[in-house]
């Protein structure tokens, strides 16, 4: 690869060198390596990865139960999906919607985006770039899930006449939302020039 290339970090650019596979460029003011040399390809394969677990883990993580609540000897497993349907059905058209949005659209758009981005390909060059920036913003928002889960825990347990128990899809949320973060942290966004 030659040109020149800015660092990430300080910001001073750098007449690129042609490098071999593996070899890393790195800024020559701070030591931030600036590029990898990546067999051709194959510079995404980690986040297209970890991406895919996640699209994967998604699924069980908003259908299966979540919560097992016991109130007055009643039981009641409740998932995601099914929790949500039963807020906007009994009238919390706010709530209903809070969660939808940020438990189950926002996180499965940053995922597909960062499997578009990462390997499907599918939109023209032209457009990754406003792929990518709204990767960006729907993933600052699908970390909110996290919050309002807890939030909807606090407002279930209203002292001892209602107990909880987490259900099996706590563990594919949990792995989700971790590979998730990790197809997130290993994104390049360079690559998506490069291996266009």
């Amino acid at each position: 690869m030659s040109g020149f290339k800015a660092c990430h970090c300080c910001g001073l650019v750098h007449r690129m060198p042609t490098l071999g596979i593996g070899k890393v460029a790195v800024c020559s003011r701070c030591d931030t390596p600036i590029h990898r040399q990546r067999a051709a390809g194959k510079s995404t394969l980690p986040t297209a990865a970890a991406a895919l677990g996640a699209f994967i883990l998604f699924w069980p993580a908003i259908l299966l139960p979540i919560l097992d609540i016991e109130r007055l000897g009643h039981h009641h497993e409740s998932s995601i999906v099914t929790g949500t349907i039963q807020l906007i059905s009994e009238g919390s058209w706010f709530v209903g919607f809070v969660v939808l949005l940020f438990s189950i659209i926002f996180p499965l758009l940053k995922i597909m985006m960062l499997l578009e981005l990462s390997v499907l390909g599918l939109f023209h060059r032209k457009h990754r770039a406003v792929t990518y920036r709204l990767m960006e913003s729907a993933g600052k928002w699908s970390m909110m899930d996290v919050l309002l889960l807890a939030f909807l825990v606090m407002l279930i347990k209203v002292g001892s006449l209602v107990q909880f128990q987490v259900g099996p899809a706590i563990f594919a949320f949990v792995l989700c939302v971790a590979m998730s973060m990790l197809a997130s942290l290993m994104f390049d966004p360079h690559a998506i020039w490069e291996d266009a």
